[in-house]
């Protein structure tokens, strides 16, 4: 009989909680992002707010989330990775208690600016605590998978989740689940998460690079969401994309001099890297198009109920979780090429099969094609994420972490803009914009493939 070190069993254990610590607050994080969005209208109802109002409801998480991303894994890395995703799931179940809780419109958005705050440390320092955990390669991979399911698990099923927790018990109970979850993941994850050793700084944090990072990521990202609404030429879309460009402009310059930059820009010259965060904001934008504009088919052009309308694009959730894990296992043995290539060409050619939607299609018709989608992006999500973590050093793991989150969230907010003007254009919600949504969904991701394939031809080999 082969016996196994106690040791050894215990430190699996732990190994398998840390995992389900992080990955719970990764699927916290994200799932915020898309469950609130249903509860808009009831929220609206009851707290009087305009249409303007209501989206910011959301737009404030995410743009916080977004544009402090890259502070925040600089933070982790510089001061600890366990103590920044414990402040951040913890400010993210106080920001949940704030909102649910509310009286009124200013009290909700403080709320969602607090819930905001904690995905920008939480989410770069999981990825971080993942790749420190698990040392063997095969190992880590799966791990990345479970990690990128929980992900992209967030965003597909936000919606269902919204629907019938507004349905059975009120807009404010989907924020206010969040607190007792982010209470289970801060207690897992203080008992299991170890403190991981981090390298000593030769030079003071990159304090004045953070806000130039923010105000890089936020002014665009700004531009977008009240272009919508103001308008593409306006003076305040315009003046928010001309702040982003001499804020990126004066980041640039500033990080080129710094010893010890809070982003490497050197980075960006391996191919493998620059592919694969380019990877990761074209398959967010398509996602989030795929996602959010097909629940709207649903609802706004065949009369389907919000949690209907949740369900109606529940295959791509169930395809997508059933894709990562393989994906993991294929990065393992394969290395990322193959699963990142083989997997924007079938989420692109997906999407492009949706150009033959009608106003009266039903889901038979289409339930594989969303299926495919859901299982493409699920397999491109793992290796994407596994070479951007590789191409750094241990100690700068949440910086590459925030710059490619950072940049799925980007595209997150570049797919509801772009593909939202695109579907809806200027008489509402229609199949033709529909179908030039999806078109240019469905071409960015084929395109990226191609990119994908000439550039990581080898694995990337640590170079900051």
């Amino acid at each position: 009989m082969i016996s196994v070190p106690v040791t050894d069993t215990r430190a699996h254990a732990t190994d398998r909680l840390t995992l389900a610590a992080v990955t719970g607050g990764q699927f916290l994080a994200v799932l915020s992002s898309t469950a609130v969005g249903v509860a808009l209208p009831t929220i609206g109802h009851e707290l009087h707010t305009g249409a303007t109002t209501s989206e910011w409801i959301v737009n404030a998480y995410v743009l916080v989330y977004a544009s402090l991303m890259v502070a925040g894994g600089g933070l982790g890395d510089r001061y600890g990775r366990k103590g920044a995703f414990l402040l951040g799931v913890t400010l993210f179940g106080v920001g949940a208690l704030l909102g649910g809780l509310a009286p009124s419109v200013p009290i909700l958005l403080a709320g969602r600016v607090i819930q905001g705050l904690g995905p920008a440390l939480l989410v770069p320092s999981s990825l971080a605590i993942v790749r420190a955990t698990f040392h063997d390669e095969r190992q880590r991979a799966m791990a990345i998978g479970l990690w990128s399911t929980s992900s992209g698990l967030g965003m597909a099923i936000g919606p269902v989740f919204g629907g019938v927790v507004v349905a059975e018990l009120g807009w404010r109970w989907v924020l206010l689940l969040n607190a007792p979850l982010a209470a289970v993941v801060v207690a897992v994850a203080a008992l299991a998460v170890p403190r991981l050793p981090h390298a000593p700084a030769a030079h003071d944090f990159d304090w004045a690079a953070a806000p130039l990072t923010t105000v890089a990521v936020g002014a665009p990202a700004f531009g977008l969401i009240e272009g919508q609404q103001y308008g593409w030429t306006s003076a305040t879309t315009l003046g928010a994309f001309a702040v982003a460009a001499l804020t990126g402009a004066a980041f640039l310059r500033w990080e080129r001099r710094r010893p010890e930059p809070l982003v490497d820009i050197a980075l960006f010259r391996d191919p493998a890297f620059a592919a694969a965060n380019l990877a990761g904001l074209v398959v967010f934008f398509a996602f989030i198009g795929l996602v959010v504009y097909l629940s709207a088919y649903f609802q706004q052009l065949q009369g389907h109920s919000a949690i209907r309308a949740g369900f109606d694009v529940c295959a791509i959730g169930i395809a997508f979780a059933v894709a990562a894990p393989i994906s993991g296992r294929l990065v393992g043995r394969f290395g990322a090429r193959p699963p990142m290539v083989a997997g924007l060409l079938l989420g692109g050619g997906a999407v492009l099969g949706l150009l033959g939607l009608q106003r009266d299609t039903g889901l038979g018709a289409i339930w594989w094609v969303l299926a495919l989608g859901g299982f493409g992006i699920g397999l491109s999500l793992t290796p994407m994420t596994a070479t951007a973590v590789a191409a750094v050093l241990p100690h700068r793991t949440g910086m590459a972490s925030a710059v490619h989150n950072g940049l799925r969230q980007v595209g997150q907010v570049l797919g509801v803009a772009v593909l939202g003007a695109l579907a809806y254009g200027s008489s509402g919600l229609n199949i033709d914009g529909l179908h030039h949504a999806f078109a240019v969904a469905g071409i960015s991701m084929l395109v990226t493939a191609l990119i994908a394939a000439a550039a990581l031809h080898r694995r990337p080999e640590p170079i900051a």
